[in-house]
């Protein structure tokens, strides 16, 4: 199993990003998922036959 240690002997550390800002990647984030995110299903349509019933019922 390779060793984890660098060639300086010092445990490895995580590289650096491109110093890219967390602001930027949470705003990269939300834009990908309003884009991936299908929209949602259309409301059901009111038959004619519940209008006609709403408005015999307010009167």
């Amino acid at each position: 199993m390779p060793d984890t240690q660098n060639s300086s002997g010092s445990t490895a550390q995580p590289q650096s990003l491109s110093g890219v800002p967390m602001r930027e990647l949470l705003a990269a984030c939300a834009a990908a998922a309003a884009i991936s995110t299908p929209p949602g299903a259309p409301a059901p349509r009111r038959s004619a036959e519940a209008d006609v019933r709403e408005r015999r019922e307010a009167a």
